[in-house]
């Protein structure tokens, strides 16, 4: 049972009037639809209970819960507003394709979170009760407070024996003390009234999150990261098998011949220095060629550059060796001390430029190329584009599979945009 979201990201706040507003709307619709699932479920508890030993039992429970779970799904939709955050449902267990009356009864029955919501739709009139009273003073007293001015006069006023609250106070029996106090504690229930409403409101919300999506948010986080686990050893099994093949047809390759040349130069040395020498220079160019080989294999690990200088300085000597025309937009703040990014982000964003700019040069055919890394709020948005032929899908590797299980393991998400005939946009983004 795993959690299903409507939306990415947490709405905005909105202001405080219309906060208000929906704080109290939630508070005071809460006392009806609380009560009425209180009695719905109450009663069809007490018959599934008083008939379980009958057949007819078994069928009101299965009918109750799912009255409790059509209720929970009425505060689903309330809490958004409330939470500020998307709407999260669970999945409910269904029944299998050709099932029978009788397991399509059990399966309510079955499930952890109709229990849940049969609970939440019979607990849930306690709070509803002690937010709504809260609410409602402070409604009251605000309104009738801060336009006392308008009604005292029609108040009745009783004998020498009626003492009025004013007077109780000693601030004197005229109509100006009387309407300045209760303006004032109408002032008081005014200005406090946003913050009582909101935690009114947020009482009754979080009380039913807990019930109604916390164990679904949890499994779902579980799901979550035991996807970014697997990303993870996929991305680290695949790049360490790349690693062994480069070293294998490169470095190893260069390795071997440098000894060949080595052993023939000592055999060479006693009857033909010349040939010995024009061997040991061939041996000392392919020593540079093997390092030169081992730097360019290190770099795609974890470029010096990248550890040193930040990812501004690392993506710009990576747009240099590039084969086509790379436009670079980059954050200069990454660079900074107090700007640069968390190393495993920043070893993520080089990757996904990296083996982009890679697929660019194999595959698009191209003429032009676009690189923008940006950072707004939490989170960290790489770019890579192109005017090639486009066509670039997951499906079909080119190493796009790679730098989406790294991007996942990194708790982000990757989007392809290759139309055929282009252009081509691969964004991927980080939190932070």
């Amino acid at each position: 049972m795993t959690a299903v979201s409507t939306a990415d990201q947490p709405m905005l706040a909105p202001s405080i009037p219309r906060q208000l507003l929906l704080d109290s709307g939630y508070v005071l619709l809460g006392l009806p639809l609380a009560l009425a699932g209180f009695v719905v479920l109450l009663v069809g508890s007490a018959l599934s209970v008083g008939l379980v030993v009958t057949v007819i039992g078994l069928p009101i429970l299965s009918g109750t819960l799912h009255a409790a779970r059509a209720f929970a799904d009425i505060e689903r939709l309330r809490l958004p507003a409330v939470l500020r955050q998307p709407r999260i449902r669970p999945h409910y267990r269904t029944p299998e394709p050709g099932a029978s009356a009788w397991r399509r009864i059990f399966v309510p029955i079955r499930d952890a979170q109709s229990w849940l919501d049969l609970a939440h739709g019979i607990l849930r009139l306690i709070v509803a009760i002690a937010t709504f009273v809260v609410t409602l003073v402070w409604w009251a007293g605000a309104v009738a407070g801060t336009l006392y001015w308008a009604y005292d006069w029609a108040l009745p006023r009783g004998g020498p024996d009626d003492t009025d609250l004013a007077e109780l106070l000693g601030l004197g029996g005229s109509a100006a003390a009387r309407v300045g106090l209760h303006s004032a504690i109408g002032l008081f229930f005014l200005i406090t009234l946003p913050i009582v409403a909101r935690g009114c409101a947020l009482m009754q919300a979080g009380f039913a999150r807990a019930m109604l999506t916390g164990v679904a948010e949890m499994r779902d986080r579980i799901t979550v990261l035991e996807e970014q686990k697997r990303a993870a050893v996929s991305a680290e099994a695949a790049a360490l098998r790349r690693l062994e093949r480069d070293i294998h047809d490169g470095p190893q390759q260069r390795l071997v011949r440098l000894a060949m040349d080595l052993s023939r130069a000592r055999q060479q040395l006693a009857s033909d220095p010349e040939a010995a020498g024009r061997t040991l220079d061939e041996a000392v160019a392919q020593t540079r060629d093997t390092l030169a080989e081992l730097r360019s294999l290190s770099r795609g690990i974890a470029p010096p550059i990248l550890v040193d200088r930040g990812l501004p300085s690392a993506l710009a000597a990576l747009a240099g060796r590039g084969l086509i025309p790379i436009e670079l937009q980059v954050d200069p703040t990454l660079g900074t001390p107090g700007g640069r990014l968390d190393p495993a982000v920043e070893s993520t964003a080089y990757f996904v430029v990296a083996e982009a700019l890679t697929n660019v040069a194999k595959h698009s055919r191209a003429t032009a190329c676009q690189v923008g890394v940006e950072r707004a709020e939490s989170r960290l948005t790489v770019s890579v584009g192109d005017d090639g032929q486009g066509g670039a899908h997951l499906a079909k590797g080119h190493g796009l599979v790679g730098i989406a299980d790294r991007v996942r393991a990194a708790g982000g998400e990757l989007r392809v945009v290759s139309p055929a005939g282009g252009p081509t946009e691969i964004r991927a983004e980080l939190p932070l």
